[in-house]
C-alpha cells in the first residue's frame, strides 16, 4: 500500500517494506529509490526515518537477529521442547532465505544464531546436562537444523534430474529389498526426515553416558 506522505510513514513500515524487498528479490533490490517507489514516497522522507542504506541494512540485521530470538519451546517432555525450537528455527531460516543471507554477508552469523542458542541451552540446563556436554547439546542440534535448511535448498535450486530417483531405484540397486527401492523411488519428505533426524539425534545426545 502507497503511503503518500512522511508523516503517515513510520521507521516500522519503513523497515517492514524494505524486508520485503529482500525477501522477494534479494538484498540487491534494496535500493532507496526503489524503496521509495515501494511506499509511495520520496526518498529524502526514507533518509529522515532510518537514515542510508547502510544504516537501513544494519536495521534490517537487527530486526531479522530480534525475530529469530522469539523462539519459544512447546511441550511437555525435554525432546518434544527441543524439536519445538528446532522446526521453529527451520522455519525461520527457510520462510527468510534472504534476510538471512544478509546477515551473513554482514558478518553476523553466530550473533543471528545466539538467541536460539540461549534457548537451547536453558533446553540442555532442564534436562540436565551441563558443561562439554550441554555445549554439544547446542551446537549439535543447530548444526542438524541449519545442514538441513542448506540440503533443502540445494534439492530445490537444483535444475532437473535426467534420470531421477524415481527412474534410478527401478534398477536392482537395493539387493533383496524392493520395498525399500520404492521408497527411496518416492519423493522426499522432507518435514518428515526432520523430526525423526532431529528426534533420533536429541534421544541420543539426552541419554546418559554408557547408553
Amino acid at each position: 500500500m502507497a503511503i503518500g506522505a512522511r508523516s503517515a510513514l513510520s521507521r516500522e513500515a519503513v523497515l517492514e517494506a524494505a524486508a520485503g524487498l529482500v525477501r522477494r528479490h534479494g538484498p540487491d533490490a534494496l535500493t532507496m529509490r526503489r524503496l521509495a517507489a515501494e511506499l509511495g514516497t520520496a526518498v529524502t522522507s526514507i533518509y529522515w526515518h532510518v537514515g542510508g542504506r547502510e544504516a537501513l541494512l544494519d536495521a534490517l540485521v537487527e530486526r531479522t537477529v530480534a525475530g529469530l530470538g522469539e523462539i519459544r519451546p512447546a511441550g511437555r517432555t525435554p525432546e518434544q521442547r527441543v524439536l519445538s525450537v528446532a522446526r521453529a528455527l527451520r522455519r525461520q531460516l527457510r520462510d527468510h532465505p534472504h534476510l538471512v543471507a544478509l546477515v551473513h554477508e554482514r558478518g553476523l552469523t553466530e550473533r543471528m544464531f545466539l538467541p536460539a542458542q540461549q534457548v537451547l541451552v536453558r533446553e540442555a540446563h532442564a534436562a540436565g546436562l551441563r558443561g562439554a556436554r550441554a555445549a554439544e547439546f547446542v551446537r549439535a542440534v543447530q548444526f542438524q537444523v541449519v545442514g538441513h535448511v542448506l540440503v533443502e535448498r540445494n534439492r530445490e535450486r537444483a535444475p532437473a534430474q535426467h534420470p531421477g530417483e524415481q527412474e534410478l531405484w527401478r534398477a536392482d540397486g537395493a539387493g533383496s529389498d524392493p520395498a525399500l527401492a520404492r521408497a527411496l523411488a518416492r519423493p522426499v519428505d522432507t518435514e518428515r526426515l526432520f523430526v525423526t533426524a532431529v528426534r533420533a539425534l536429541v534421544r541420543s545426545l539426552l541419554a546418559p553416558h554408557g547408553t
